[in-house]
């Protein structure tokens, strides 16, 4: 029986090829994703290890940085680490050097005056020369080091990208002013953060002092040990003379090393996850090909597997043989898509490389882990998927499978399928309803496993609903195309299970690209109209970086020419009755020209009296009105009651409690500021633009966006996650295009002798070519049509659960890119019919009647 089965598998290549195609392509994804993960990771680790080479010991200031403000609030007295720290740490008996290191945010401009790389991963540091004049951490390709405060050194890669050269003068600017410096020389680095695409700046030492922190501070302390001394060792020496204070931490090299390791893991683990989710969508697809090939093959062989029973063979044996075919099947084409998967991982090593994204390079990465999960996977998927045909073929009688060539189910199969489906289907959509009606986060496990169970239950529907549904298209077919388009709509519904299998391959596809793209638009529509509708002022200032805006800029941007009203946009955390709330702060003075909120009682000019103002969502919640009192928690632990002047309509971009700026100084002096909003006199124009950017020094961190700016932003952001996610769906997309084909050759061998007798009837090649072709779209259109339908109820229902983080949050349908996902699917249904409309056209007349 296994050479039997050997033999099939070779007498069979032709008609496997897209089963193995299809193995190999999610296989190839798995082995990808493991390859090219595993070898970020250990181009990470061992960048990560440099950084920590010469490190024994790592005294650090977490409050460097902070205002003095936020320094004061420390449980303890504020301690910090100084030249006279260095010194006594340098005194230490197991100490070969010890250094102070400065560091911070700096940005650097272009010549264009943009800020270049990411604004997170932009920083300042100090250049510390040894007794040779040089800093070991940043040897230097071109140049020297900067010595006075009017000189910088930039990373090789920074420079690079702004054009800059040794004797330019470069703009650079921390949490500061703008400074103009003279660019004296360009180093390298092994700094995880410059190779992830930011920058880094060097001052000397004064210098970063000034600009970062503060004269005579330093944000960290580097101590390398002597020979002989133990990195634990030296930490116990060093925790005997570090101040008091609760801010101030020690660590070993190795600890710090340990702890970026776990960090790199995490982030390389959680990679790996999201590409192996969809790999395995991939892979599920596979199923239903590799299910549907094996039953095909399984209908055309029954004769054959009878004559076996016939002469001796057992059910076992039968089972037997057709899953020994799915495990050659499996083991070969895992082996082809893990060579595929290397050439992958490769590949995306070198396009990472070639669009200089800062990553650190290395090796290509090929674990034993990956070679053995690539194997069984696809073995395994091959061997369950084939599992089910293989029974079925056991089951046929010898002489009921000799007296025919086709056994459709009977009717108790059917009922029992058709049962389970819609019992699936049902308690799939309950729990999706349940859990949309919660409106919160509470309601997104139920989504997640109705939308499973209803997917699950419409899978198994799909032959029922085959034939009604495809029978609406068929007077349209009828009509358009004649006698090829009534004999594909009956061709695609003479099988329903078959067709079922096929067009759930698109389903599965379609219903995530649907729903991520609904998803995307509500998401859209809702930041969209939280913009439009909070918003009056005419430009948004705020930090590239996130970080909060000096309280000059303000004062500055209010003076510009051009403008008419300004506001701070403030934000701090304090507890209103008891619990945490985010509190947003507003000039009361002008603050009507800048937002627009919907009162439903009391009134916004209540702000210029100290009163507070919440949203709906607040006053349901803790019962309040205008009028009524609440109880603030200040930083300081004290507390105070405060008036309700008004509720307002909960959305926008306000936030859900709004105070005047004069009252949240009085118990925080110096908030976070995110953001200013600035009204022009004559509106929003380049002139004003160019006004505000001049306010702000044309600092390169800081942005100057009009609303549309805004709104834009928001909408590149989605549709980047939305292009990612097609991008990542488009191996399923393939899959199930590949599956298309597989039934189509296939149920062209099958027709031989049907389509003998077309031609010889009269219909020409033409017409065959045209039959094939609107059978395959028809198939393809009806399971994106489901697709399309189950996406949307899907992302309805995540919507449901998103409402109460996003205000005003609605399901919108984006009609037109829904169609046209539907025209492509019919596009796919066409290119998929290609190569077996071609083969069935050209098949002998003769030769398909006499076909047995």
């Amino acid at each position: 029986m296994y050479r039997t089965a050997l033999r099939n598998v070779l007498a069979h290549k032709g008609r496997l090829l897209m089963t193995a195609l299809a193995v190999m392509l999610g296989t190839a994804f798995v082995a990808g994703t493991m390859v090219f993960s595993d070898t970020f990771g250990k181009a990470m680790r061992d960048s990560n290890s440099k950084s920590y080479s010469d490190v024994s010991v790592q005294i650090v200031d977490r409050a460097a940085g902070t205002s003095a403000t936020a320094r004061e609030k420390s449980e303890k007295s504020p301690a910090t680490l100084t030249d006279a720290t260095v010194q006594q740490l340098a005194a230490l008996p197991g100490t070969a050097s010890a250094r102070g290191v400065v560091s911070g945010f700096t940005g650097v401009a272009d010549k264009n005056g943009n800020l270049i790389g990411k604004a997170w991963a932009a920083k300042g540091a100090n250049y510390s020369p040894g007794a040779d004049g040089r800093d070991a951490r940043y040897p230097l390709v071109e140049g020297q080091g900067p010595k006075t405060g009017k000189e910088v050194a930039l990373d090789r890669r920074t420079a690079d990208k702004g054009g800059y050269k040794v004797g330019d003068t470069v703009r650079v600017a921390s949490n500061g002013p703008v400074v103009e410096a003279k660019l004296t020389g360009v180093f390298s680095t092994d700094d995880p953060v410059v190779n992830s695409g930011g920058t880094l700046t060097l001052f000397d030492r004064a210098t970063a002092q000034q600009l970062l922190l503060e004269p005579g501070r330093y944000s960290s302390i580097v101590l390398t040990a002597k020979p002989g001394t133990t990195e634990s060792a030296l930490l116990a020496q060093a925790q005997q003379k570090l101040p008091d204070g609760d801010q101030i931490d020690a660590e070993t090299g190795r600890q710090l090393k340990d702890d970026e390791q776990k960090m790199i893991e995490s982030g390389t683990e959680a990679m790996r996850t999201m590409l192996l989710a969809f790999a395995g969508i991939s892979l599920f697809v596979g199923i239903f090909i590799i299910a549907n090939t094996f039953t095909m093959l399984v209908a055309q062989r029954t004769k054959e597997l009878a004559l076996l029973r016939a002469i001796g063979a057992s059910r076992k044996q039968v089972t037997g043989s057709v899953l020994v075919e799915a495990l050659v099947i499996g083991t070969v084409s895992a082996a082809a898509g893990l060579v595929a998967g290397i050439g992958i991982g490769a590949g995306l090593q070198s396009l990472v490389g070639a669009l200089d994204s800062g990553m650190p390079s290395g090796s290509l990465v090929v674990k034993p882990m990956t070679v053995a999960v690539t194997l069984v996977v696809g073995v395994l998927v091959t061997v369950l998927s084939a599992l089910l045909p293989a029974m079925r073929a056991s089951r046929i009688a010898p002489v009921a499978a000799m007296s025919s060539g086709d056994q459709p189910g009977t009717q108790k199969s059917l009922v029992v399928r058709n049962t389970i489906g819609s019992v699936l289907t049902a308690g799939g959509v309950a729990l999706i309803a349940f859990g949309a009606s919660t409106g919160n986060s509470d309601g997104r496990m139920p989504v997640a496993l109705g939308a499973l169970l209803a997917l699950l239950g419409v899978f198994i529907l799909l032959p029922l609903l085959s034939r009604p549904v495809i029978a609406l298209v068929g007077p349209v077919l009828g009509r358009l195309f004649g006698t090829p388009g009534k004999l594909a709509r009956q061709n695609a519904v003479r099988n329903p299970r078959r067709t079922a299998a096929t067009a759930a391959a698109l389903t599965i596809g379609l219903t995530l690209v649907s729903g991520l793209t609904v998803l995307g638009s509500s998401i859209g529509g809702a930041i969209d109209k939280a913009v439009t509708s909070t918003m009056k002022a005419d430009y948004v200032v705020g930090a590239a970086n996130g970080m909060g805006l000096s309280e000059k800029v303000p004062a500055e941007l209010a003076k510009a020419p051009g403008v008419a009203a300004s506001s701070p946009l403030t934000t701090v955390y304090w507890k209103l009755n008891g619990s945490t709330r985010s509190i947003t702060g507003l000039n009361a003075d002008g603050f009507d020209k800048l937002v627009a909120m919907k009162m439903t009682s009391g009134s916004a000019a209540a702000l210029g009296q100290g009163r507070i103002l919440v949203d709906a969502d607040v006053a349901k919640k803790n019962g309040l009105d205008t009028g009524s009192t609440v109880t603030l928690t200040y930083p300081d632990k004290s507390t105070g009651t405060v008036t309700v002047g008004g509720v307002y309509q909960a959305g926008g971009m306000l936030g859900p409690v709004v105070l005047a700026n004069t009252e949240i100084v009085k118990h925080e002096p110096e908030p976070y500021i995110s953001d200013v909003l600035v009204k022009g006199t004559d509106g929003a124009s380049d002139t004003l633009k160019q006004s505000l950017k001049n306010a702000t020094g044309a600092n390169p961190v800081i942005e100057v966006k009009s609303l549309q700016d805004v709104r834009d932003e928001f909408s590149q952001t989605i549709s980047f996650a939305l292009n990612m996610m097609y991008g990542l769906l488009a191996m399923s997309v393939i899959v199930a295009i590949l599956g298309v084909v597989n039934t189509l050759a296939m149920s062209v061998f099958e027709r031989k002798r049907e389509i003998g007798m077309l031609r010889a009837i009269g219909l020409d090649r033409g017409g065959i070519k045209r039959m094939v072709r609107l059978e395959s779209v028809v198939i393809s259109v009806f399971g994106a049509g489901i697709g399309v339908l189950l996406g949307c109820f899907v992302a309805w229902a995540i919507n449901g659960t998103l409402k109460s983080s996003l205000q005003g949050l609605t399901t919108v349908l984006p009609y037109g890119q829904l169609l046209l996902f539907l025209a492509l699917a019919g596009v796919v249904g066409l290119v998929a019919a290609f190569w077996p409309a071609r083969r069935a056209s050209r098949l002998d007349i003769l030769a398909s009647i006499k076909t047995d």
